[in-house]
């Protein structure tokens, strides 16, 4: 492995040379040779030999039990380096031969971090050249220092006062591991059975009050110096140091916690973090972190490193089709839902060209996971490496641990970017049909991608939105004379307004026959009679201008002509409408008629649409005014992934007919519980040749595209008033549909469809077929008229449309 460049210098724990422990120490192998003198005593096997041969050693050189002060390093330790054979034979009972290899384990000077024998591992990871404990540490310096303290006055508490303190601080040491560079985790433990304290003369007096209180100040570093001064006592002999590989257990731990940032996988920074962590926990320095999500048929992909300018992960990154993962491991791992692993990517056989690309790259090893959320595959993680088979099955227990993080951050990140890309959208395209929410998701990414690439203006135009080969349908259901009777409902009321203000002139002049009076009962006549004779285009505005600055103006002044005068003006004034200040009995009469009947078609339509929606995936868009009237766009180019078969389009003909029956029949229904009743008319108009629409940023919705398709849209504006040729009746008729077309070929088709309605009680038997007026503009147009059978509660019992296409095929 190739040792990672640009690691941190790694310095020793705690400099002794800057921070002074307070209380006397000196090196020993007292307790230790106590400890075998004592442990051992009497024994009559094996050990009885080896403490006789370490007692006759211990006084043959009396100095390994008194103060070792010439430990220059671990290779060169004075005395302990002399007698190098006795000390190994010593350590034996506290680092186990057998371990000695694996183990990483210390012995050190007391309170200064600084070994004077270790076992190969720790000599390795975690000592320097002089034997001091080197690496990054979970605590901050200040803290290690004072627990040197706290550790020492505990000891002095525990051997001295026998008062029982129980606290240990966490420490977790981290060092570069020397092959691969990468970090190591290792959680410390200190063992102090090996030192003793010593009282240098009466130890201080402390009384249970006084111990009790201790307990309260152990991290109150002066009080405990000036309680227990330091040269009252002398810790004499070693402590032991080991430490456990806690790599895996504290990258898992801290790349959770990293993944909860929000940022985690948007700031360049933070990824290649994460990276260096996924690298540490598989140790593997040479692996590679990418991600991918999935959105419709786009891939949006992420190799480490990338410069992610927008705050998404995922705003400037790659996209891919997803059609040219087809039968790559990326496309095996999100089907079959389980990481893939290639050893060894050169002998793959039927490599795809994504594939070969990641080979060219320099690319052996490949691991694709998929990140599943909420049982849905949301994307991939993916490793790659430059050495075959660097990353293996061996190490899905360790991806199993972080999938399910990554998973959740890469889903947090798509949402944020579909909220970005729908706030981009909303800006050009206000709310978009979801049908067609993926086309406007892609040209929004597009056009991102070619902002940040060209460091373009943030007013970027979005390509065009244009759907080809689309096949339309469209229906109205058309409140019958609506406008008429909208002018009478008007006209009504005015009549009223007009009477009811003369009626106050009129007791006002006979109060106090006064000329001007009679003037304005005679202007107020004038007014009656233009409206009895038509409502025209201003006669609204100019009655109401007039008896509000010339009748309504006096009324403060009238009520003074007496009683009856006061009441009629009450009587006028309760006769207004309070928010618009006219009469408006008529017109409310009208318009909740109409916008009674109008929700019940619109709650209809909408409810059918989406059972048609289930069906096959097409564009719809309703408006809503006297009755309804929608449009539908279905095709190919409509659907993401272009799935297309001519049996969609005939159920969606056969649904429309059969939406317009259930129309006319709600209508009919409604129509006698109405405040005023109205009557319904409603209409079908065919257009057999695709065409192309789009959408038209400026207005925020679709159109025709093209001068050839402008046909369609000229009449769908005009036919709803179109007459029969040579007759003045109205092709629409309550209780009837008309179904406009232009070719023969499509009266064929529809008359089958007619006929089929007919046998299942939707429509009357008969079909009109009428030749239409020429419309400004078009010429030719022929219909079909039937009736609906508004009795037949058939009509209400709609029919699975599988099953209405089969029949009707």
């Amino acid at each position: 492995m190739q040792k990672a460049a640009g690691a941190p210098e790694v310095t020793r724990i705690i400099d002794t040379s800057r921070v002074a422990f307070p209380l006397r120490w000196e090196l020993s192998l007292a307790p230790l040779v106590r400890f075998w003198t004592e442990r051992f005593a009497g024994d009559q096997g094996p050990t009885r030999a080896l403490l006789g041969h370490i007692k006759g050693e211990i006084e043959r050189y009396p100095e390994l039990t008194g103060a070792i002060s010439d430990c220059g390093t671990l290779s060169d330790c004075g005395v302990l380096g002399t007698h190098r054979d006795l000390l190994d034979l010593l350590m034996a009972v506290v680092f186990a031969p057998a371990a000695f290899e694996l183990e990483y384990a210390a012995a050190l000077v007391p309170f200064q971090l600084r070994s004077f024998y270790a076992t190969d591992p720790a000599r390795r990871f975690l000592l320097d050249d002089e034997g001091y404990l080197k690496g990054r540490v979970n605590l901050d310096g200040n803290v290690i220092d004072a627990a040197r303290i706290f550790t020492a006055y505990k000891l002095i508490l525990q051997r001295i006062y026998k008062l029982d303190v129980e606290a240990e601080l966490p420490i977790i040491i981290t060092v570069p591991d020397p092959d691969t560079g990468l970090d190591r985790h290792f959680k410390a433990a200190f063992d102090y059975r090996f030192i003793d304290v010593v009282p240098v003369g009466e130890p201080p007096a402390l009384s249970d009050d006084a111990l009790r209180g201790m307990r309260a100040t152990l991290l109150d570093q002066e009080q405990l110096l000036a309680t227990l001064p330091p040269d009252k006592f002398l810790f004499r002999g070693f402590a032991l140091f080991r430490a456990a590989d806690v790599t895996e257990q504290e990258v898992l731990s801290s790349i959770k916690r990293d993944l909860i940032d929000r940022e985690s996988i948007v700031s360049t920074a933070k990824f290649q973090k994460l990276q260096t962590k996924v690298r540490t926990l598989l140790r593997r320095p040479e692996v590679n972190l990418g991600l991918a999500a999935l959105a419709g048929d786009e891939v949006l992909f992420i190799n480490y490193g990338a410069d992610k300018k927008l705050n998404c992960i995922f705003a400037d990154s790659a996209h891919r089709k997803t059609s040219e993962f087809a039968g790559t491991i990326y496309e095996r791992a999100v089907r079959e839902r389980v990481p893939v692993f290639i050893d060894d990517l050169a002998v793959k056989p039927d490599r795809m060209p994504i594939e070969d690309e990641s080979l060219q790259a320099g690319i052996r090893n490949i691991v694709v996971a998929p990140l599943i959320y909420q049982d849905t595959v949301i994307g991939t993680l993916g490793l790659k490496s430059p050495n075959v088979g660097d990353v293996d099955s061996g190490h899905l227990p360790l991806l199993g641990e972080v999938l399910p993080l990554f998973a959740m951050a890469v889903q947090r990140s798509v949402e944020e970017l579909d909220n970005r890309i729908q706030a981009f959208i909303k800006a050009k395209a206000t709310a978009i049909h979801p049908s067609v929410d993926w086309r406007f998701r892609q040209a929004a990414l597009r056009t991102m991608d070619r902002r940040r690439a060209g460091g373009l203006d943030v007013h970027l135009d979005m390509e065009p939105i244009v759907f080809s080969d689309v096949y339309p349908l469209y229906a109205l259901s058309d409140i019958r004379s609506s406008s008429t009777l909208r002018a009478e409902a008007i006209q009504a009321d005015l009549r009223s307004q007009l009477q009811i203000a003369h009626d106050v002139v009129q007791a006002a002049h006979a109060a106090k026959a006064l000329p001007a009076l009679h003037e304005l009962i005679y202007r107020i006549g004038q007014y009656r009679t233009a409206i009895e004779g038509g409502l025209n285009t201003g006669d609204e505005v100019g009655v109401i201008a007039f008896l509000r600055k010339e009748v309504e103006a006096l009324f403060g002044h009238l009520e003074t002509f007496g009683p009856t005068v006061r009441d009629r003006v009450e009587a006028y004034r309760a006769a207004l409408d309070s928010r618009i200040g006219v009469v408006y009995v008529e017109r409310r009469r009208f318009e909740e008629s109409v916008a009674q009947l109008s929700d019940a078609l619109s709650a209809y339509i909408d409810l059918e649409e989406g059972a048609a929606q289930e069906m096959y995936p097409h564009y719809f868009e309703k408006q809503q005014t006297d009755g309804v009237d929608y449009q539908i766009y279905v095709g190919a180019s409509l659907k993401e992934d272009g799935a297309w078969d001519p049996i969609y389009l005939k159920n969606l003909r056969i649904w429309q007919l059969m939406v317009t029956c259930g129309a006319a029949r709600r209508a009919h229904q409604l129509r006698d519980t109405l405040p005023l009743p109205l009557e319904t008319t409603h209409l079908i108009l065919l257009q057999h040749t695709p065409l192309s629409i789009r959408f038209r940023f400026d207005e925020k919705r679709f159109d025709v595209d093209g001068a050839y398709d402008i046909r369609y849209a000229i009449v769908k504006k005009r036919i709803d008033k179109a007459l029969i040729n040579n007759t003045t009746e109205r092709l629409t008729q309550p209780g009837k549909i008309a179904i406009v077309y232009s070719q023969p070929s499509e009266a064929q088709e529809y008359r089958r469809y007619l006929d089929y309605l007919q046998s299942l009680g939707y429509l009357k038997p008969g079909i009109e077929d009428v030749e239409l007026e020429e419309l400004q503009g078009v010429h030719g147009l022929r219909a079909l008229r039937v009736a609906v059978d508004l009795t037949r509660p058939e009509i209400d019992q709609p029919r699975a449309l599988s099953e209405l296409a089969q029949r009707a095929g």
